[in-house]
């Protein structure tokens, strides 16, 4: 899973005057530089250089793919250049805090509210069929207007497939049983409430079912 740790802005590690990195991964560093962000792919020094190169390469080209559809449907930050040789995406910095951090903290009936809005989202990008790949409140920020922004498509990939959209909500369902537990059957309840706007809901929220049966099988074992 490609978690991307964001920090607060005011902790941020400083690269330069003017640039700041706030987020590292396993695959990539966030820099924030003159209102713009910059995710940037780094270097595996266990890899042979090309392969490392064209990898990287290949992996940002299909991430900006994906985002230059979805931002058609949801709000996700705005791609400004991609940059094949520095293995980059340039885009919009949006202002804002990390959801995971802050949900637990509003109001109950806005929370849900915003429960079911992150459902419309992911139903939209569906029914485009992006599969986001890692849907959790980490890779959400929401901003001063309550809007919730979707980011980091670096696992993202395109697929019809009803298995692969109910693998994505079965992903999203976990990552609130674990980091908003306390009100997490709430919040997913209002989160297939927005789904159902999605126009495979029925077959996609069935074989989540399926999904979420064959993990409890497994656990018994």
């Amino acid at each position: 899973m490609e978690m991307m740790k964001i920090k607060n802005f005011q902790q941020a590690e400083k690269q330069s005057f003017s640039s700041k990195i706030i987020g590292r991964g396993a695959e990539a560093i966030l820099v924030h530089k003159d209102g713009v962000l910059i995710k940037r792919r780094i270097k595996k020094g266990y890899r042979h250089e090309k392969l490392d190169f064209k990898l990287r390469k290949l992996r940002t080209r299909s991430e900006a793919k994906i985002m230059a559809k979805a931002v058609s449907k949801i709000k996700i930050p705005e791609i400004i250049e991609t940059d094949d040789k520095k293995c980059e995406i340039k885009m919009d910095f949006v202002d804002g805090r990390v959801l995971s951090d802050s949900l637990d903290d509003i109001p109950k009936k806005k929370a849900l509210k915003i429960c079911e809005k992150i459902g419309e989202n992911v139903a939209a990008i569906h029914d485009i069929d992006i599969i986001h790949g890692d849907l959790t409140t980490s890779n959400m920020i929401l901003n001063k207007n309550d809007n919730v922004y979707f980011i980091d498509f670096g696992l993202g990939f395109h697929s019809k497939r009803i298995e692969d959209k109910a693998v994505d909500l079965h992903l999203l369902r976990q990552a609130f049983e674990s980091k908003h537990f306390l009100h997490w059957r709430e919040y997913f309840e209002s989160i297939l409430r927005g789904y159902k706007k999605s126009q495979n809901s029925k077959k996609v929220i069935e074989q989540l079912k399926k999904v979420e049966s064959r993990g409890r099988y497994k656990g018994k074992h």
